[in-house]
């Protein structure tokens, strides 16, 4: 008889509210042991948490939180627990896991030894309620099979997540980028189902919310494409030539009344908006949406700007990569 395969989830999350328990609820009937992880909540996270029987890791205050050291504590809390088990499904506190999604996650790692990571589809639980949560559930659907990197939803085999040595803790943003880089370079191979696994609830709603987190994604770029030059390497030259160069370029031309300049540059980012709509179009959006998200994508250079010369600002003077928030507090 062979031997039956175990999964642990690692659930990270700070001020989720109902968002948490409709997580864990999910996954109660789909693993074996669940670990919260909870990076210093003011609601009641933790004892919400507690009540649907999560094993609870309070992350010490005094460190800066991250999402990689979060989901480390996570997997650490699974070690000492003396229940090894043979996957590690990790997800976010504000996403809940479809039903079958562990079973077929599992299955495919058990059945494809050469597999470290396998992920699937995120959808988005109200797409329509901000133009922010529309442009997240294009975010979220990426084509299936093998892929060179996912987000934090993912299951991920025990002994691979040990033998990379798991999440950089000092990465804040991009830290799933950068830990599944380390697998592939372990000869590991990630693959994304052509399944659903997480409905994700942004309850992005404000214009602040959105530039914060499109300034962490730059310090992503800026941090991870530090330690592994190889990539975000189009993301980066993006951020630059339309976040830095061009408006220099702009600003110059207009002191110097350079008009067919300043036609130029106006020309190069109508091409660029233009280019945004017709592939957004190929993906399935409406012209209205795909033009209103396109606005959003072209002005993203700016805040991805920001976040990169944040992470370099704070690696030059060896400051504390602290995180970047973004989401509402839910009290």
């Amino acid at each position: 008889m062979s031997k039956k395969l175990t999964v642990a989830a690692v659930v990270i999350g700070r001020n989720e509210g109902q968002r948490l328990v409709r997580c864990l609820q999910s996954l109660v009937p789909q693993v074996d042991q669940i670990i919260y992880v909870d990076s210093g909540s003011s609601d009641k996270s933790v004892s919400a948490a507690r009540t649907l029987g999560a094993t609870v890791v309070e992350l010490d205050r005094s460190v800066p939180f991250t999402a990689a050291r979060a989901r480390n504590a996570g997997f650490s809390a699974i070690a000492a627990s003396g229940h090894a088990p043979d996957y590690v499904q990790f997800v976010d506190g504000d996403c809940s896991v479809d039903s079958g999604w562990v079973a077929a996650a599992t299955n495919t790692l058990h059945a494809d030894p050469d597999l470290g990571i396998v992920t699937g589809w995120r959808r988005e639980t109200n797409a329509d309620a901000s133009i922010y949560n529309a442009m997240f559930e294009v975010e979220w659907h990426r084509p299936d099979g093998l892929i060179n990197a996912c987000g934090g939803d993912m299951m991920v085999r025990s002994d691979v997540f040990q033998s990379v040595g798991g999440f950089n803790a000092q990465v804040i943003a991009a830290e799933d980028d950068e830990f599944c880089i380390r697998v592939l370079k372990s000869g590991k191979l990630i693959r994304r189902l052509p399944l659903q696994m997480t409905e994700h609830d942004a309850n992005m709603t404000r214009f602040s919310q959105w530039w914060q987190r499109t300034k962490r994604s730059g310090h992503g770029f800026a941090q991870v494409g530090h330690l592994h030059p190889e990539h975000f390497v189009a993301e980066r030259r993006r951020v630059w030539f339309y976040g830095a160069v061009l408006p220099l370029l702009l600003i110059l031309s207009l002191a110097f009344q350079a008009w067919w300049v300043v036609g130029l540059v106006v020309a190069i980012y109508a091409i660029s908006f233009m280019r945004t709509v017709s592939g957004l179009g190929q993906l399935g959006v409406d012209t209205a949406s795909a033009r209103r998200q396109a606005v959003f994508l072209t002005l993203s250079k700016f805040p991805n700007l920001i976040g990169m010369v944040t992470y370099w600002k704070r690696h030059l003077r060896d400051a504390p990569m602290t995180i970047i928030e973004y989401k509402r507090i839910n009290e």
